[in-house]
């Protein structure tokens, strides 16, 4: 008996010692309004903490409400003509806070976490968001050194199912659901549920709290079934 106890602690402590070795899973937030809006120490981080240890997990997190993609691909391009032109301004942004928390350290997983689309759907960019999600997804890898990027997206919400107040809402949303199972590496979460009475945009308070769960949720079975 004493044998077997000796032999699961050695595989325990083995595991432990093989995922430290291995680095640390980076787990990068960012998007517009309702990520502006998501707390990660509320749902987020516990989760992924409690998944896979503290000592394990880095998150960043960096958004701005009521900004469209382009501000963070640097390639985009609108279906049509050269206007609006791309800046790519935010993902600079973004980066400068990414590159401070992993300097020194070593990554084993990249896990990119989008919750945007709502000025897009507005500005009737919906055509490109598709190919231009697609491509931040892929610039981030590149800049980051990892091809392999686990990607959860926030999918839009019922606000404008009509298409009444954002031509291209269903465009977008549509687009983000095509993006995510195109992907082994890719996951989208539901948000309908989310949206407050207040604008029935961005979400409630208990919203943010479930919407930090889902994504962390998600990002732990891709980062489990890409150990797989």
């Amino acid at each position: 008996m004493r044998f077997a106890i000796a032999l699961v602690l050695a595989a325990t402590i083995t595991s432990f010692t093989h995922a430290a070795d291995a680095g640390k899973h980076l787990f990068i937030l960012s998007g517009q309004s309702n990520m502006a809006g998501l707390d990660p120490d509320m749902s987020f981080t516990p989760t992924v903490r409690e998944a896979f240890g503290a000592e394990h997990v880095i998150v960043v997190k960096d958004a701005q409400g009521g900004q469209p993609i382009r501000r963070w691909y640097n390639q985009w391009k609108p279906a049509t003509g050269d206007a609006p032109k791309a800046t790519g301004d935010l993902y600079d942004r973004l980066m400068t806070k990414v590159n401070a928390a992993i300097k020194d350290q070593k990554i084993a997983t990249v896990t990119f976490v989008w919750m945007q689309g709502e000025r897009d759907a507005r500005e009737k960019h919906g055509e490109v968001y598709a190919k231009s999600l697609a491509g931040l997804i892929e610039q981030l890898g590149a800049d980051l050194g990892h091809k392999d990027v686990n990607f959860v997206i926030g999918r839009l919400s019922d606000f404008d199912n009509d298409n009444k107040r954002y031509p291209h809402w269903t465009i977008v949303r549509d687009a983000q659901v095509k993006v995510a199972e195109a992907s082994k590496r890719g996951a989208w979460v539901d948000t309908d549920d989310l949206n407050g009475d207040k604008d029935g945009l961005h979400y409630t308070k208990e919203g943010y709290k479930t919407l930090g769960e889902r994504f962390a949720k998600a990002a732990i079975e891709l980062v489990r079934t890409a150990d797989r």
